[in-house]
Formats: structure tokens, C-alpha cells, sequence
């Protein structure tokens, strides 16, 4: 399968699901660990991808982001989940800011399992970006 026919599917099983989601858990579970499939990741491996990621900041010790996608042992990816249908904001992507300048990552991805939001430092390096270079809404989810 490739990523258009992969991501209809998650797709699809949201459309399913996203009523039954109560919690940010529930989402995690049933949207956004299928879309890190999707992506060609397996969610159960801890070389591939590390749930309650930390990366201590200064002052901020112990506090986690939900996922990190792994590369050659460094995160590549860091992604912070918010509960189905809560609205996505920059002030949510707190954390994503912190962990982006301490880490080796180069994307963020901000999602509540519907939208995703990708973040890089396309403006200034080492900093993520404040805007999302791309938005994804799988419900409204175009092979473009």
C-alpha cells in the first residue's frame, strides 16, 4: 500500500471512531498510533518510536512529549496529542518549542488525531517556526 492509500484509511477508521473518543489516550490509541503506521513507523517499536518522550530543558525537568519518531538512534519527529475535537493552538505546541531546540528533531507535529499540524525551522534555525509549514485535516483529505 502507499502513503495516499495508507492515510485514506486512517482516514476512514476516524470517521468511525472520532464520537466514541473521550480522552487523549483514546485518541493516541485509535487515530493517532494508526497514522505513525501510516507513516511507515511501527508504533510497538521503541528503536522506531518512543512514547512519553523526555528531553530535559533548563529549569523544565521531566516533562514529556507524547511521541518521538526515531532515526538513527536520535527523534526526528515529535509529536503532541490533544484529545479529538479540541481545537489545535500554538499555545498548545508548548512543549514542541522546548524540546525542538534540545533535541536533534527537525519536525513537530502538533494533532488531535483529525488535524495535524507540521512544524519545522524553516525561518530560523534550531527554533521551530511558530506557523505549521503544512496542515492536514482528515476529514478533509485530498491526495494533494
Amino acid at each position: 500500500m502507499d502513503l495516499t492509500e495508507e492515510i485514506d484509511q486512517v482516514a476512514s477508521r476516524a470517521e468511525d471512531q472520532v464520537e466514541r473518543i473521550e480522552s487523549e489516550e483514546a485518541t493516541k490509541h485509535a487515530l493517532i498510533i494508526p497514522f505513525i503506521k501510516a507513516l511507515g513507523y511501527d508504533p510497538y517499536d521503541l528503536q522506531e518510536v518512543i512514547p512519553e518522550f523526555t528531553a530535559d530543558f533548563a529549569e523544565q525537568k521531566g516533562e514529556k512529549v507524547d511521541y518521538a519518531l526515531m532515526q538513527d538512534g536520535e527523534p526526528a519527529v515529535l509529536i503532541e496529542c490533544k484529545t479529538a475535537g479540541k481545537e489545535l493552538s500554538v499555545d498548545q505546541a508548548a512543549q514542541l518549542f522546548r524540546y525542538f531546540q534540545v533535541t536533534e528533531a527537525r519536525f513537530g507535529l502538533l494533532t488531535n488525531g483529525v488535524k495535524y499540524r507540521f512544524f519545522s525551522d524553516l525561518e530560523e534555525s534550531n527554533k521551530m517556526d511558530e506557523r505549521p509549514f503544512h496542515e492536514l485535516n482528515l476529514f478533509e483529505y485530498t491526495d494533494q
